[in-house]
């Protein structure tokens, strides 16, 4: 495939395991699961400008789920919200047959947090909707100064003989209270005045109510708001009182967590409970049968989406119809896994304009006898089956479903050695050991929201293509207890001490630089104890403590030691390697305005070479410039053209920045290790590419006089090292 054009993109992900961002599920008021097939899961996207909308997806067994109306609303928030937009799907099956949906009104971009009503919803066959507003002040007095009506759910009271809506409310000087009101006999507002249902026992907020009735018993599920941030439940023998809170949280992580909901298998009597790693832009999936027992099940779960709060139900296999039938294509419904492990999954470009499909495939892969294993989760007929010539020209697929129709696509294949790291990874540092003869990467964890990542790994490699993962190597939550978040950017050193190797890696943590020590290249590291550099060098006011690396001059000798993000500042290495020589320090920012971060320092033919960042890392332009200087401490000589790594759109190649340099010992051939925007999702993600990021390898190559040839990024990379 030589050419890439964003038109041609689908927002498409398939198979990927869960480590991407954010759903909810609902335990439906069903009586039974003999007649349920599927499952229907309601979601939105986000904050920003039109993601409050309404989404939907499906699955045959609740762990496997694909969008529907290729990931566009099936509801649009303009239509229905008198905010802009709408949040917090809620579905229920009514014992009437019909279909009862409740959400938040809220406009985030132009309200912030604070709303006052919630849209009311209502269908008999989960297709066509009619909506209503509900706008607490306007309806109940005592409420007129409610600054927030959040996450309504419905269940429906057997007692009472009507639909119970329940969600948090605030009033000013007080806390986040979950309430209960009855809804009037169509379903388009309240009829009774909202009713305390749950009382914390120490006063304090809880918003993202969830109810499961199991073995006769109503189970609360619920976020300590402010408090802790879990996930806890309370207990009662009735619907709408007696909730006696357990102290006990039930989220399996550390990490704050929010939105909570569950719903159980059919045929089973097992629970899903899953809620929000928000600090991490993540879902944890755990699995329970007593809902009191949660076990992770992370890994099990797909989807080609990327969802915020919503909502779960069980469908029949006639609704399941209707609704491919409606939003359902062959385009998404169709190829749903590739299970050949000799592509690249997450890298696979379709193209369902062009009716093409094409497999990035690893190195060694045999492309006269490949199989991509192409299936689908709702049984669309594929052919042809088994392994095919991908050699020459492309391989037609026939794919049909019942209610989505049939299309042919054209799949191609070819070798990418870009990128070198299967998922998720940036900011790579490259070491080559003269203890092992093996390279080692050393990158950011990325895929957590807004750079949340908390552990660092290493791979290993003998020829720079074929990279094995050697696991973690600082944990920063049990192994840094001075910054125990925001694990970027790492460098690494080996210097052989007293007739013994030994790995130096200078790490950044909550934004502040550490170092830490192994006698391996594979870890585990034991960081120093203390931040080695947490302050700002002086006349420095802005600007963050990142980004560090490692350069030994081969002139003199001496260890240097760079970071900055916003400046950049250098000192000299103490003979320890642990510590820093502040009376040579220096800030010794180019002066051109371009430089952001990420600081890489290599010595060649006499020449020093400063390569860096400019702009922002969820930027597509983000890129590398570089100087040259006769001193490892400046002062530079700074290239008429000085951008050596951008951007190629043609390619689908955006955001490549924050790179290491590697000479290959003994010869004069260079690499330049980068990052870029996952690709091809990368370029629809909007700001979520700048933690979206996969690290790739490209020749680094030299004009007689010494400057930098601009580098042409690829997809193909480079051959593996003989």
């Amino acid at each position: 495939m030589n050419k890439f054009t964003l038109k041609n993109t689908l927002s498409r992900i398939l198979i990927t395991p869960l480590l991407l961002p954010s759903l909810l599920f609902f335990q439906s008021c069903t009586s039974g699961d003999e007649d349920f097939s599927a499952y229907l899961f309601a979601w939105f996207t986000g904050n920003g400008p039109g993601q409050e909308q309404v989404h939907f997806a499906i699955s045959p067994d609740g762990y496997n789920w694909v969008g529907l109306n290729g990931n566009r609303p099936v509801i649009g928030a303009d239509t229905i919200s008198s905010r802009g937009g709408v949040r917090d799907p809620h579905i229920l099956r009514g014992p009437d047959g019909k279909f009862y949906m409740v959400l938040t009104d809220l406009y985030v971009p132009d309200d912030g947090w604070t709303n006052t009503g919630m849209v009311f919803l209502r269908s008999d066959d989960l297709i066509t909707w009619t909506s209503s507003k509900v706008n607490i002040p306007d309806l109940f007095d005592e409420f007129h100064d409610v600054t927030r009506v959040w996450a309504p759910q419905t269940f429906f009271d057997e007692e009472e003989g009507r639909y119970m809506v329940y969600f948090s409310m605030l009033q000013p000087g007080g806390y986040d209270i979950i309430y209960y009101a009855y809804a009037n006999d169509d379903f388009t507002s309240l009829a009774t005045t909202p009713e305390q249902l749950f009382y914390h026992p120490d006063n304090k907020s809880c918003i993202d109510g969830d109810i499961v009735y199991k073995d006769r018993i109503y189970h609360l599920f619920f976020k300590t708001e402010g408090h802790g941030n879990g996930i806890k439940k309370a207990t009662s023998e009735r619907l709408t009182e007696g909730y006696v809170m357990h102290d006990e949280y039930l989220q399996q992580t550390n990490e704050a967590v929010e939105g909570s909901c569950v719903f159980k298998l059919i045929d089973s009597d097992e629970y899903i409970l899953m809620y929000d790693v928000y600090m991490r832009g993540n879902y944890q999936f755990t699995k329970s049968t007593d809902l009191e027992n949660f076990e992770i099940i992370d890994e099990e779960v797909t989807m080609n989406f990327h969802p915020r709060h919503g909502t779960v139900i069980p469908v029949t296999e006639s609704e399941l119809e209707s609704l491919i039938e409606r939003w359902g294509s062959v385009d998404d419904l169709g190829i749903t896994t590739i299970g050949s492990e000799r592509v690249k999954k997450i890298n696979v470009v379709f193209d369902n304009q062009e009716n093409t499909i094409y497999l990035p495939v690893k190195q060694g892969t045999d492309l006269t006898s490949l199989d991509p294993k192409f299936s689908s989760y709702f049984d669309a007929e594929i052919k042809p089956s088994g392994p095919q010539d991908f050699s020459g020209k492309p391989v037609s697929y026939s794919v049909s479903l019942k209610g989505a129709g049939e299309k042919t696509f054209h799949v191609s294949a070819g070798v990418d050695n870009n990128p070198v790291l299967e998922g998720y990874y940036a900011d790579p540092e490259i070491l080559y050991s003269e203890n092992t003869g093996k390279y080692y990467m050393y990158p950011t964890s990325d895929g957590y929201l807004n750079w949340g990542g908390t552990y660092f790994k290493t791979f290993s490699s003998v020829d720079l293509v074929n990279w094995i993962d050697e696991g973690v190597i600082l944990d920063l939550p049990r192994d840094v207890p001075w910054g125990r978040r925001n694990a970027w950017a790492p460098a690494a050193a080996e210097r052989k001490i007293d007739n013994e190797y030994r790995y130096f890696y200078y790490f950044t943590a909550a934004q502040k630089i550490g170092v830490a020590v192994s006698d391996s290249p594979t870890g585990p590291f034991t960081d120093s104890g203390e931040p080695l550099i947490n302050w700002k060098p002086d006349g420095i006011s802005g600007g963050q403590e990142i980004d560090p690396d490692v350069f030994r001059d081969p002139v003199s000798g001496k260890d240097y030691l760079y970071w900055g993000n916003g400046y950049l500042a250098a000192a000299e290495l103490n003979s320890d390697m642990m510590s820093l020589d502040l009376s040579t320090m220096k800030v010794m920012t180019p002066e051109d305005g371009t430089f952001r971060e990420g600081i890489e320092v290599f010595y060649r033919e006499g020449i020093y070479y400063f390569l860096w960042s400019e702009n922002d890392t969820r930027d597509e332009d983000y890129r590398v410039r570089y100087a040259m200087s006769d001193s490892p401490m400046g002062e530079f000589m700074m290239p008429e053209d000085n951008l050596i790594l951008a951007k190629d759109p043609s390619m689908g190649i955006y955001g490549t920045g924050h790179n290491s340099v590697l000479q290959v010992p003994g010869t004069d051939q260079w690499y330049i290790i980068y990052h870029r925007f996952t690709r091809p999702e990368g370029i629809t993600m909007g700001r979520n590419a700048g933690f979206h990021r996969e690290v790739c390898i490209d020749k680094l190559e030299f004009e007689p006089d010494g400057s930098i040839i601009p580098v042409v990024p690829t997809l193909s990379g480079i051959e593996p090292l003989r």
